[in-house]
């Protein structure tokens, strides 16, 4: 079966995350991925190491729907909502891109300079994915929660340490882009 379907316009897909994010708020609960590794490493023993895993795993049960939910929606949008449009990118990021080593920036969505199995076979790739699942991990954990829970759940709940969070998300987003992976490249 090779047939691709449009995307859900925003006006539908819109109030539907907004029903999601109400649901969970009245019965007491937080969107957030990181939740979920926490519950994995949980359910695989994690806790004989720390006790940071050391808690009634069943309380979770609905986080593991979530991850369930998050690989089946993944693999729905890859394989029949990929209708790949053209990406807009401005002539002088093509250019800075070009001059950073990538051969066709703006071809597909992930480059395949960093997102391909041979790129997984050189040094500085595989240091700077370890580097940046270090402290994507040790930053999930110091933010007490990921991008997700923060951006989408806390500031759903006005929370105001999650928008501190997603500030500082953006500016260390902004620092990565221009400033270190230049450098990088």
């Amino acid at each position: 079966m090779d047939f691709i379907l449009d995307p859900w316009p925003w006006y539908v897909s819109g109030p539907l995350f907004a029903l999601v994010m109400l649901s969970l708020t009245v019965f007491g609960k937080n969107f957030g991925m990181s939740s979920n590794l926490r519950t994995l490493c949980a359910i695989g023993g994690a806790g004989k190491w720390a006790s940071f895993f050391k808690f009634d795993i069943k309380t979770q049960k609905w986080n593991l729907v979530v991850v369930l939910g998050a690989i089946i929606g993944g693999y729905l949008g890859s394989h029949f909502l990929q209708n790949q449009p053209d990406i807009a990118i401005s002539a002088s990021t093509i250019e800075a891109l070009q001059q950073m080593g990538f051969q066709d920036p703006g071809a597909s969505i992930l480059p395949p300079e960093l997102f391909s199995l041979d790129a997984l076979s050189q040094p500085k790739t595989l240091f700077m994915l370890i580097l940046g699942g270090f402290l994507v991990g040790f930053g999930t954990r110091y933010a007490g929660g990921c991008t997700s829970g923060h951006a989408i759940s806390g500031l759903s709940n006005l929370q105001l340490p999650s928008l501190v969070a997603v500030i500082g998300f953006f500016i260390g987003g902004l620092i990565m882009t221009h400033l270190i992976l230049p450098q990088l490249f």
